[in-house]
Formats: C-alpha cells, sequence, structure tokens
C-alpha cells in the first residue's frame, strides 16, 4: 500500500555529511547532560514508600495529587488499581523520615478530604531492591543490543550490524539525553519503552537494508549512493503510514493516558521521530561511510554471454 510513489529519487545521501554531523553534535550534547544532571530515577530504583488506599467513593487522581504534595512530598505516582475507589500511591523515601511516618501523615491528610478513607496496605521498597531493578535493566538494554546486532549480521553483513546497532544506540542515548535535561522522571514504563525503540528503529533499519540487498541485486550499473537512495526514497511512503499510525496511538496515550502513561507515551514518541531520523540519515550513512558493496551480499560470478550488452544499465541483475 501506498500513499504516493515518487518517480525520481530523492538525493538523501547527498546530505549525508552535514546530518551526520548534527547527529553527532545531538549524541555529544546528550551524553553530557546524562553525565552533568543524571537521570531523575523513580521509586522502583531509589527506594520509596508504597501505599493503597481505599476510598468511599470513586475519587479523581488530580486532587490526591496536590494533597500529598501540599505536605511537601514530591515526585509521586498516583493511580488507580483496580477500582475508582481504590489507589495505588507510590512515594520517594524522604531523608530523616520513616516510611511508617511518611504513610500516616500522608492517610491524614488524605482523610481530611475523605473521613472513610482506608489503608489498606503499605510497603516500603529498599534502595537494595533499587538497585537490583537498575542493574537487571541495563543488563535487558544490553541483551536486547546484542541480540539485534546478532540479527543484523546473520541477515546482512557485518556492516550493517555496525550502522544499525550505532542507529539504535542513537535513538536510545537522545531519548534518555532528553529526560535527564528536562528532569522528567525515569520510572520502570520509561525503561520499557526505550527498549520497545530499540526494536521500532531496528526494523525500520531492516526494511531500508532489505530494499538496499534487493536493490544491488536489479541494478548492476548504479553506485553505492543511488543504490542506498532509491532504498530510501521508495521506501517513504511505507515508512509514513508505519510511524504515522503508531504515532497517532502514541498520541493518545500521551493526550489521554493521563499521569501514568504520561513519560511513557513521550519516550515512545521521542523514540519514533528519532528512529526515522536514524534510519535515513545514521544507519544508511553509516553503512555507507564502512563501504557495501555489491559484492558482501551477493556472490559475483563472471559471464560473457553473447547476448549480454555492456552497455544496459541492468545487464546482469538477477531477479
Amino acid at each position: 500500500m501506498e500513499f504516493f510513489k515518487i518517480k525520481r529519487d530523492i538525493p538523501f545521501m547527498r546530505h549525508a555529511l552535514v546530518f551526520n554531523a548534527i547527529s553527532l553534535i545531538t549524541f555529544l550534547a546528550a551524553v553530557f547532560f546524562l553525565f552533568s544532571r543524571g537521570l531523575h530515577l523513580s521509586v522502583e530504583f531509589t527506594g520509596g514508600t508504597l501505599m493503597e488506599v481505599g476510598f468511599s467513593q470513586p475519587v479523581a487522581l488530580d486532587p490526591v495529587r496536590a494533597r500529598i504534595a501540599s505536605l511537601g512530598i514530591n515526585d509521586v505516582q498516583v493511580q488507580h488499581f483496580g477500582s475508582a475507589r481504590d489507589v495505588l500511591i507510590r512515594m520517594p523515601a524522604a531523608k530523616g523520615t520513616q516510611a511508617s511516618e511518611q504513610s500516616q501523615r500522608v492517610m491524614a491528610a488524605l482523610k481530611d478530604t475523605d473521613a472513610q478513607a482506608e489503608l489498606k496496605r503499605t510497603e516500603f521498597v529498599g534502595p537494595q531492591v533499587g538497585d537490583e531493578l537498575a542493574i537487571d535493566g541495563l543488563k535487558a538494554l544490553a541483551f536486547v543490543v546484542v541480540g539485534i546486532m546478532v540479527y543484523l549480521a546473520i541477515r546482512f553483513e557485518w556492516k550493517y550490524a555496525v550502522a544499525g546497532i550505532i542507529a539504535n544506540l542513537h535513538d536510545v542515548i537522545i531519548i534518555l539525553g532528553f529526560f535527564a535535561f528536562f528532569q522528567w522522571e525515569f520510572s520502570l514504563p520509561v525503561l520499557a519503552a526505550v527498549l520497545a525503540v530499540l526494536g521500532y528503529s531496528a526494523n525500520e533499519s531492516v526494511v531500508i537494508f532489505d530494499r538496499v540487498r534487493e536493490n544491488f541485486r536489479r541494478f548492476r550499473k548504479m553506485t553505492t549512493v543511488e543504490i542506498i537512495d532509491n532504498a530510501i526514497t521508495s521506501t517513504i511512503s511505507r515508512t509514513i503510514i508505519t510511524h504515522g499510525s503508531t504515532q497517532l496511538m502514541v498520541l493518545s496515550m500521551l493526550l489521554f493516558g493521563g499521569a501514568t502513561l504520561h513519560y511513557f507515551a513521550l519516550a515512545l514518541t521521542i523514540g519514533i521521530l528519532f528512529g526515522i531520523y536514524s534510519s535515513v540519515f545514521v544507519a544508511a550513512a553509516i553503512a555507507m561511510w564502512l563501504g557495501i558493496r555489491r559484492e558482501d551480499l551477493i556472490k559475483v560470478t563472471p559471464k560473457d554471454g553473447p547476448d549480454e550488452d555492456p552497455n544496459d544499465p541492468n545487464a546482469g541483475a538477477v531477479v
């Protein structure tokens, strides 16, 4: 399915050096903010208090957040749990305050709005558990990166694997850079979004690399730059359909998903936008700089047939 068909190839690779320079500057800025500001980790990673509160009637979440914030407790996660009457509250650990004291203060404040509010359970997540979650998250990220690189190396060739993984890491680091610069809360759902972006970006790179391989088979007289330009141009319609429909779904979560899904959807939005950019101007360009050739994917067997015209631009093509 195509929304439109472009008759002439767009010379993307003509400006590859400029866009690669922009990518490098953006990447270095993201790394700088990661080291200078760091990530604003959520309760899952830093430790804190988890409370489940039952109300006598359905309650909106915004008044609950505002009531807890009035106590001087910031970065609180509030969400419905099971029904509109049950609310799950996650609070970061406060220095010099016991978890039991913190939960009692919160319950006292909530009882001012609903005298029949009931504390169903309270748990304390220690920093050690948070450290384990952070380490497990990094392991998951490493396994995904290695798995994608192995897959690309097996399906194509090592040059494509290197180009693809650099583009994927480019997307991930930029997402983390945004969260570090704006000090948005980095939680487990955001980590899940980062892992999803890795797979999403890899899929777009695979589509382009598949078309590059197909073009190497079809067009013997085309240069590598022309092959890549044709591959990207011929997949633009598919890219718009795929990314556009996905972004519509993510946008609905961003606008109507509430605070629970806000940063998850925000990370996906950044990843989708930069995923398109990196697949075209990072992965394809790096593959070009690494010197991909027709011989890397197709074994050439020279033929000197009398019926073959050397001036035919598609001479020797394999269909």
